[in-house]
């Protein structure tokens, strides 16, 4: 399966450049659009200006000209720093460019979510004027439609297509008879050969999100903690909100799953069983959105936590999976260049477009010249009637570059299944999980994107068939030919030692799985998971390292300059002590200092079960390993305005622990949540506001910021929004704040169906003096739509000196409705992507209740 791109709406002002102009790439120019007469006007999408000039909204990418200087991160020595250097400088130079244009837009009051990976913004607006000074500036280079992209069908497998339940793990641990595409690619006799089943390497993909539980999946996933938990921050990463707000990985197509269970799946499904995996959700289901892929490529490279904040380019994984594409577009181009630069290997598949015969039907990115392409072929040697044929349309280049098994592919699907498929998308992670084995043999090859293709190319086996233009050794048919990764392998320079050991309880010499053993040296680091038997595998390069060894329930290990000879394969083994166990009691509070019931309590990273806070906020976990830990604890939802904590828990006998709960923050530490006393603001102006689906604009008293941007008027509406960015009717159905839908940029003081009637109104007043003024809006006995003889009253305060928005409650009663049982409170920025919601559809609001939302620093 590829993704196909919806096709776009052709005009008379089609785009003057294709995506590659705007998007960092080469490409042809096309004739000259209506909208781009000016030698200084940047190319608009025709799609753009026959939506705004019908008055109808358009989302589309400002791509700025400026591109950031990538040639620091291609000298930087090692993984990390590769991969930092790359980082830095993009997100430098987007900060720095596109500061004027987020200043204009700011003062236009338009939301807008920024990209550093290609330098551009996205906006949505219906204004033509808007555009049209967009266009005009001299630091944007073209303004482009947002695409969407669609997962086509799968090619229907000629045999076992269903999902077929899995067996127990013993069963799939049996079952080591390699698939038929592992064999053809001789990946099994690496493994037989050289031990290597891609050890120390991590791989990624970009794709419908994978099943992480998945019995031949989970234990290869980083996010495994060995003890039956899941850390998902900086191993997961879902920017499409499809998996929902809890931050755990899903698939709800089973593409996704498929791609990683040929990488890494165990059970002699995957090429590289032995290498560890992460995943970014770049697609949202059936259908792939041009900015979840690009925030989804943003992340490859800087992985996050599962807010998307904290980057960490350390934990970047070395070879990323990407089975989608479509179309001629160079989208995507600008992301695939600064992987390159970071030293990520990509693969691209070549699209599923083909029919065996004509030429120049391989889909982008995988048809760019700076991806490497992917296509596919069968289990009798025969080219895949659907694979994609070279020369590209985008910029003639000779594609595939490769191909790989594609037809008739079993892997892991959700369901903790297998499911059998045809498709370019099942070669290319073939290929991923081929450098998995050559990086991990060869680790002086880690980052050298040019060697690695080389190798590649020059050990696949040739297949002549020139109809589409080339040689026997590189047509547009198989590319280069057929993937032999033991040809590969072979050819690298064997630098390298292997370390093999075992990791033994001292005073029973059983075996210890699950510890983790890390060799850092100068400029390589290597980290492996003992097996259950205790046994540990280490590919290293010829150098000194520092062995270290960390377990749960043992005292940690180290060993400083061990020396790795090149060639020379050594043994280390380690017998770790274990360490006494202990009681840990205490006291959850929550934000105001009473104690919580009902919050959740764990030892991070331990198999000691998590607890749960009786009805006075005690917990008692009866059985924790002497050593330094992390405490976490949850509230209970709904979870209002306590946040979640984690706090050092050193353990070296019984221990007592007080947990106050913090503030809940958005997930950029904009602004935080906390209940104040209720002090209301009794309304004195009339506001020229009435019935249902209503708005008006007020104008502010004194200037307002929101989220960093200032303002001096906004408008207010019926259903209980203040809109900082425009009248928005018709928003009678609240959601969840934040969310990517409009309206952005609100303060929901009580976002629900309401009707301002006879008995109803709104008001504003200003209290307090110049520099220490409070401004309120304020509802008095709005009606539920749902319930008209059900009243609630609520204001929006903002205050002067501290920039603090406060939200207060008066007259309610028991009426789930009045308790906000179908509202939504709280509030989000001007892009929708973040935001602090303090309540949705949850009956938490009480007469008197008031609540704060402070910005940082106030």
């Amino acid at each position: 399966m590829n993704v196909s791109r919806t096709p776009r709406r052709r005009g008379s002002a089609w785009a003057a450049v294709t995506l590659a102009a705007v998007l960092g790439g080469s490409a042809v120019v096309l004739p000259q659009s209506a909208a781009a007469t000016s030698p200084r006007q940047a190319r608009v999408d025709s799609a753009v200006l026959d939506a705004v000039a019908a008055g109808a909204e358009s989302r589309f990418f400002v791509v700025l000209k400026d591109r950031a200087d990538l040639s620091g991160a291609r000298r930087a020595k090692g993984h990390g720093a590769r991969a930092k250097a790359a980082f830095e400088a993009l997100r430098a130079e987007a900060a720095d460019s596109q500061r004027p244009l987020r200043a204009f837009l700011d003062r236009k009051k338009v939301g807008y979510e920024s990209y550093w990976i290609a330098n551009t913004l996205l906006v949505t607006t219906a204004d033509k004027s808007l555009v049209e000074e967009l266009a005009a500036r001299a630091d944007v280079a073209g303004i482009v439609e947002e695409q969407t992209y669609r997962l086509d069908g799968v090619e229907a497998a000629s045999q076992a297509a269903a999902p077929t339940e899995a067996g127990s793990d013993a069963d799939a641990a049996a079952d080591v008879t390699p698939g038929w595409g592992v064999a053809d690619i001789k990946a099994d006799q690496v493994w037989d050969q050289y031990g290597d089943r891609g050890e120390g390497i991590v791989i990624a993909n970009i794709d419908s999100g994978v099943q992480y539980d998945h019995p031949a999946l989970a234990g290869a996933y980083r996010g495994n903690l060995g003890d039956g938990s899941f850390s998902h921050d900086y191993n997961w990463y879902d920017p499409t909100g499809q998996c929902g707000t809890g931050g755990t990985p899903c698939d709800n197509n089973g593409h996704g799953t498929h791609t990683m269970g040929t990488m890494v799946a165990s059970g002699g499904v995957g090429v590289a069983p032995g290498a560890t995996w992460i995943a970014a959700k770049g697609c949202e289901s059936s259908s792939c959105s041009d900015s979840s892929l690009l925030a989804a490529g943003q992340w490859i490279l800087a992985p996050t936590d599962r807010n998307g904040q904290n980057p960490r380019p350390d934990l970047a994984p070395d070879i990323v999976n990407n089975s989608w594409g479509g179309g001629d577009t160079t989208f995507y181009q600008d992301t695939v260049e600064a992987w390159n630069s970071a030293g990520i290997f990509e693969a691209f598949a070549a699209g599923n477009d083909g029919d065996g015969v004509t030429c120049s039907t391989a889909n982008a990115p995988g048809s760019q010249a700076p991806a490497y392409g992917v296509g596919a072929y069968d289990s009798t040697g025969k080219i895949a009637s659907f694979s994609g044929f070279g020369p590209s349309l985008v910029d003639g280049s000779a594609k595939p570059n490769i191909s790989a098994p594609g037809v008739g592919i079993r892997s892991t699907w959700p369901g903790s299944a297998y499911n059998t498929i045809n498709g370019t998308s099942m070669a290319t992670p073939h290929v991923a999980g081929a450098v998995a084995l050559l990086w991990s043999e060869a680790p002086s090859l880690i980052g050298d994107i040019d060697a690695t293709r080389a190798l590649l190319n020059g050990s696949a086996r040739d297949v002549d068939d020139t109809h589409c233009g080339g040689t026997a050794g590189m047509n547009n048919v198989w590319g280069e030919g057929k993937l032999d990764v033991l040809g590969a392998v072979d050819a690298a320079p064997h630098t390298a030692a292997v370390v093999t050991g075992r990791v033994t309880d001292g005073a029973t010499g059983a075996g210890i799985g699950s510890v983790t053993v890390k060799a850092a040296g100068d400029s390589v680091t290597r980290t492996v998971t003992t097996a259950a038997d205790g046994s540990y595998r280490l590919t290293l390069p010829a150098g000194s390292y520092t062995l270290t060894l960390g377990g749960y329930g043992y005292a940690g290990a180290s060993e400083s300059g061990y020396e790795v000879v090149a060639g020379g394969d050594s043994t280390k083994d380690f017998a770790l002590d274990a360490v006494p166990h202990h009681a840990v009691t205490g006291t959850v509070l929550d934000v105001t200092g009473k104690p919580l019931p009902g919050a959740t309590v764990k030892v991070a990273g331990t198999p000691v079960p998590a607890v749960t806070t009786d009805a006075t906020g005690r917990f008692t976990v009866p059985d924790v390993a002497e050593g330094a830990f992390t405490l976490t604890t949850a509230p209970a939802a709904p979870v209002r305005c306590n946040g979640s904590a984690a706090q050092p828990l050193a353990v070296d006998g019984d221990e007592a622990a007080t947990v106050r709960l913090p503030n809940r923050t958005d997930a950029a530490g904009t602004y935080s949540c906390a209940p104040v006393a209720s002090s209301w603001i009794a309304g004195s102006t009339k506001v020229s506001l009435t019935g249902d689906e209503d708005a008006t604009t007020v104008a502010l008293p004194f200037p307002v910021k929101h989220y960093g941007v200032t303002y001096t008027s906004a408008s207010v509406t019926t259903n209980g929004l203040v809109n900082f960015l425009a009248p928005r009717l018709g928003d009678y159905k609240n959601v969840a704040l934040p969310d990517t839908t409009q309206p952005h940029g609100v303060v929901a003081a009580f976002w629900d169906d309401l009707v301002l009637d006879k008995k109803s109104g709104v008001q504003t007043a200003t209290t307090g003096t110049p520099g220490a003024r409070r401004f309120a809006i304020v509802w008095n006995n709005a009606a539920f739509v749902a319930a008209p003889s059900v009243r609630i009253s609520f204001e929006a305060v903002f205050d002067e000196a501290t920039g603090a928005i406060t939200l207060q409650y008066k007259g309610i009663g028991a009426h789930p409705l009045q308790q906000g049982g179908s509202a939504t409170t709280g509030i989000e920025n001007q892009a929708g992507t973040d935001g602090l919601g303090h309540s949705f559809d949850s009956a938490v609001l009480g007469d008197a209740t008031a609540i704060r939302f402070t910005p940082k620093g106030a």
